[in-house]
């Protein structure tokens, strides 16, 4: 907890193009943003920058931040570009290729005869045996031969090893063998990161649990340095609050948790806005959500019902399953920063992005491929300046890109060009979240979607009008909403082992293996520093049928047979049966949380009715239309707008189609609602 004179908390999102920084006093629920380029060569350059600029703006001094917050995209990087540490696996005599074989499923959408399984993060001559076995129910068929061990050793060090990942056979059932290898390993290699799988994922499945320790080893030294810096800097910058990190789960933790299982920020940046979209929804009185988070790169898509943010584990990043607790989301590559291209006669839209450097051609440096911001400059859709006049959009050097990539190739008007970019990269979006609504038995027409990123609130209203959606939310900061999502976080963590037993069995073992993972949440929420009176604890069964591939989470309800009742109720909402046959725990988890005191937000002052500040030429699908302009910061309570009509703001510009209409909500949520007649 920081002191009375701490009051300030800062939550700095790192971006593929721009970071995000929010400024909160906790006390008044004051709010200072600011919004800089990304630096992707050191992304804390960025960090300490926009840092910087939000405390000049709120003429605030260092010593007052009690609070650090920050959602990175270091690990999800290094993860989808294929870098990070020179890695070895460690594993069990006779299982070397289990890495290689993986799964025989292939990616959806790509095609059976053609596509070719992407080299493994760490190739077969780098995986390493040692003799010893473990069996199912933990007992030890083949005891530890450690001299094998001081030879994987001596391996290491001539190939050069700059990580180890251990993942032996059976480990989560008796994690003996794998501490003793990862003990006498971090002797024998003391400069070199060693990561055992049973302290990252300690379930089943032996390929899964093999890729997350990879992923975990080779990411470690990166992230470990880049959190370390992070760290100094902000120490010489006169602040000597606590860091906390972005999970994937929708949680923070702090830097030594990090440090251990860099893996878990895979997702970090796109599960605080989902914190954040959550947290102003409510607000407003809205559960039933379908958040769109639209950046520069990508587009991240979640469903919520009641307010309820869902994980999977059955996540992925890039060609990757992740396992890892994660908020249950779909990722594709549309953003703002999407090029336009021709391939074979058809026009494309990502998922390559132009990035922060050199950004769309409007941008003026040196981009000159086209993108979907530059076909929202040539619609007039965003105004010629930008980020409060910190940025200027060239509309020439947009127009020049779309003629010359996209509409005289395909013999196009250059409105009609710009027009198509938008629809392929709505189309897109559609598709993603059809994923997380139709195909999961959702209709998305009884949800309200929340758009934001810096170029959401471009798109809500024409991705609304695809779903028959008719209630749009843009939160008061849609450009930063990942930064302020931090703000609504809390600590948190789960502690999973898989158990895999019949629910007819008996809770024999299971009070003691529920009472180790309590333990341990504990011991996680001490090093957290958080008060009694702020921890909560939930316990989770992952169950299944007899013969089932895949588990149902479900709360556990006191005893193993409730808990068997309770998954097939579950499965009789999500799949629509019951099967006759033995139902299955295969793994218990323990989620710990330390609820962490939100930031006042104060109410808006009752408006004196939204008034244009002038006027816009707009291209939409009806024709070329005359648009009233607004400025976001002079609307108040109860304020109107109707479209079509832009609203612009520091971090990001909201299009009203012809059609919609916008209300300010008090809370600062402007509400889109679309007419009947439309």
């Amino acid at each position: 907890m920081s002191s009375t004179e701490q009051n300030l908390v800062v939550a700095v999102d790192v971006g593929g193009t721009f970071t995000d920084i929010t400024l909160t006093d906790i006390a008044s629920g004051r709010i200072t943003r600011a919004k800089t380029p990304s630096t992707p060569h050191d992304p804390s350059e960025a960090f300490l920058t926009g840092l910087h600029l939000a405390l000049s703006a709120a003429d605030a001094r260092p010593s007052a931040i009690g609070r650090v917050l920050h959602g990175t995209t270091v690990a999800t990087n290094l993860i989808l570009e294929g870098k990070g540490a020179h890695t070895v696996l460690i594993t069990t005599r006779g299982f070397r290729h289990v890495l290689e074989i993986g799964r025989q499923d292939i990616p959806r959408a790509a095609n059976l005869y053609v596509w070719i399984k992407p080299p493994r993060p760490v190739p077969p001559r780098r995986v390493l045996e040692v003799t010893e076995r473990i069996a199912a129910d933990g007992s030890i068929m083949c005891p530890l031969d450690e001299a094998d061990v001081q030879d994987v050793a001596e391996t290491c060090r001539r190939c050069g090893a700059e990580a180890v990942a251990i993942c032996l056979l059976h480990s989560f059932a008796n994690p003996a063998h794998e501490r003793r290898v990862a003990a006498l390993l971090r002797a024998a290699l003391p400069d070199v990161a060693v990561t055992a799988s049973v302290d990252v994922l300690p379930v089943v499945r032996e390929y899964e649990r093999s890729v997350a320790t990879i992923l975990n080893a080779r990411i470690m030294p990166a992230v470990s340095t880049y959190v370390e810096r992070l760290e100094q800097r902000l120490v010489a910058a006169g602040i000597s609050a606590p860091l906390l990190l972005m999970q994937s789960n929708g949680g923070v933790a702090g830097a030594a948790a990090i440090r251990r299982a860099p893996a878990v920020t895979a997702l970090s940046g796109p599960a605080a806005g989902v914190v954040g979209a959550r947290d102003v929804a409510a607000a407003a009185g809205f559960g039933n959500l379908i958040t769109v988070d639209i950046g520069g790169t990508s587009a991240d898509i979640c469903l919520m019902r009641n307010g309820r943010i869902e994980l999977t584990h059955r996540g992925r990043v890039g060609n990757w399953p992740l396992p890892l607790p994660m908020v249950d989301m779909v990722t594709i590559g549309a953003g703002g920063g999407s090029l336009a291209q021709i391939e074979h006669g058809a026009l494309l839209v990502g998922p390559i992005s132009a990035g922060a450097r050199p950004g769309p051609a409007c941008y003026g440096q040196g981009g000159e491929r086209p993108t979907v911001t530059d076909a929202h400059v040539v619609l007039g859709h965003l105004p010629t300046s930008l980020l409060g006049g910190g940025m200027t959009l060239d509309f020439e050097l947009a127009r020049k890109a779309i003629l010359a990539h996209v509409a005289e190739p395909l013999g196009l008007s250059l409105h009609a060009a710009a027009r198509g970019i938008l629809a392929i990269a709505d189309s897109n979006m559609i598709g993603a979240i059809r994923v997380v609504s139709v195909e999961r038995g959702h209709d998305p027409r009884g949800f309200a979607l929340v758009a934001f990123g810096g170029a959401g609130p471009l798109h809500g209203c024409a991705l609304a009008e695809m779903l028959d959606i008719t209630i749009v939310l843009v939160p008061s900061a849609p450009g930063v909403l990942c930064a302020e999502g931090l703000l609504a976080a809390h600590l948190r963590a789960e502690f999973s082992r898989s158990v895999i037993q019949s629910a007819t069995l008996g809770e024999d073992g299971l009070t003691e293996t529920f009472n180790a993972l309590q333990a341990d949440a504990q011991a996680w929420l001490d090093e957290e520093a958080v008060p009694q009176e702020a921890r909560r604890t939930a316990q989770t069964a992952l169950m299944c049928y007899e013969g089932q591939g895949s588990e149902l989470p479900v709360a556990w309800a006191g005893d193993i047979l409730a808990t068997a009742a309770a998954f097939e109720q579950a499965h009789q909402t999500l799949y629509g049966f019951t099967l006759d046959t033995a139902v299955r725990l295969i793994t218990i988890r323990v989620e710990a949380e330390g609820v962490l005191h939100p930031p006042v937000h104060p109410l808006l002052p009752v408006g004196r009715g939204a008034r244009p500040n002038g006027q816009t030429q707009v291209h939409f699908n009806e024709g070329s239309l005359r648009t009233d302009l607004y400025d976001r910061a002079r609307m108040g309570a109860g304020d109107q707008c109707d479209g079509p009509a832009i609203v612009t703001q520091l971090d990001a510009t909201t299009l009203l189609r012809p059609g919609w209409s916008g209300t300010m909500h008090e809370t600062g949520v402007l509400v889109l609602q679309r007419s009947i007649s439309h």
